[in-house]
């Protein structure tokens, strides 16, 4: 028995080392052999939106570099969060993924009862892409500006669309609304695709959208951008002024996209998915493409990502506390 000691606390000292042996060569493994199979990339919205758009781009390019097809499914409802409770819950072995926008940080303060944790039930991938939201206006409507937007308001009922309640695009028309004392009734629709529409339509005089989904109307004459809401002017509409400028000072709200999976995803999986993505992101195609729908291309590491998640959780829930917002 005096001679097993000895080995067995020769085993106890060198356990640790062995554990994690295996797991570094069962995380090898994992990566070697993935993917094997079509990897699904959920879209939270309707087709046709800001997040729809820059996942297709991404996902054709993911599909050659992975030797797998990626295949885009949109899960509408909810504000997302039933594409968001899916993924949390589906199991993570790298082949569900998930395209989140800014308005995921939203959902805790939106929904009390989710069944998940923005910040624990996914880990991030990378940024895809950022972009400014835009206030704009049917092309019919007189006001060829912020101040005579405002000044139009304050005489006439006015509704604003956005991609959906709990947004930031709808907590930005919300914002607008306090910072000029006007008042607009809030129509929420299932996705930026479908806003845009009853906006080209004239069905609704205003909306607060993403820039990609509304720069196309621009072109045809159909929708006229009165500002973005980014603190900075936008590379893609260089001659739109921004909010702060037209007087909303500070005012400072841009959407990011990017990719998330399960929480517990192997790690090995989420390096190569990392690395693809930022390669995608850099090609002269894809930036192409995404600048030319309004994007601005941008790529992260996931530790960025996570920032990104708790700081607009902070932010959103203490706005959304001072104007006694009911978002549900």
């Amino acid at each position: 028995m005096s001679t097993l000691h000895p080995i067995l606390r020769r085993l106890a000292r060198i356990a640790p080392a062995l554990a994690v042996a295996l797991f570094l060569v069962t995380e090898s493994a994992i990566a070697q052999s993935w993917p094997n199979r079509p990897v699904r990339l959920v879209v939270p919205y309707v087709p046709g939106g800001a997040t729809d758009l820059v996942s297709r781009i991404v996902a054709e390019q993911l599909t050659a570099k992975l030797g797998q097809q990626v295949v885009v499914d949109n899960r509408p409802g909810a504000t997302g969060t039933i594409a968001f409770t899916g993924v949390a819950e589906a199991i993570a072995d790298g082949y569900t993924l998930i395209t989140a926008a800014d308005s995921l940080t939203l959902l805790p303060s939106a929904y009390k009862s989710l069944k998940f944790d923005p910040r624990t039930s996914f880990v991030p991938i990378s940024l895809m892409s950022t972009q400014p939201l835009v206030l704009a206006v049917h092309a019919a409507m007189p006001a060829k500006s912020v101040k005579e937007f405002i000044a139009l308001a304050k005489t006439r009922s006015l509704s604003f669309g956005t991609s959906g309640t709990g947004t930031s695009q709808h907590l930005s028309g919300e914002l607008i609304k306090n910072m000029t004392g006007i008042d607009m009734v809030h129509i929420p629709y299932k996705g930026g695709g479908q806003a845009i529409v009853d906006l080209a339509g004239g069905q609704v005089p205003v909306a607060v959208l993403g820039s990609s989904t509304v720069i196309p109307q621009t072109r045809i004459g159909r929708v006229r951008i009165l500002a973005v809401t980014s603190k900075n002017r936008s590379a893609a509409l260089s001659d739109i002024p921004t909010l702060d400028e037209s007087g909303l000072k500070g005012f400072d709200v841009y959407q990011w996209t990017a990719m998330l999976a399960p929480a517990k995803t192997p790690k090995a999986i989420l390096v190569r998915l990392n690395s693809e993505v930022t390669a995608i992101i850099k090609e002269p195609v894809s930036r192409d493409r995404l600048q030319a729908a309004g994007f601005e291309p941008q790529t992260s590491t996931p530790d960025h990502v996570a920032q990104l998640i708790r700081d607009g959780m902070a932010r959103w829930g203490k706005l959304i506390q001072e104007l006694k917002l009911d978002l549900r």
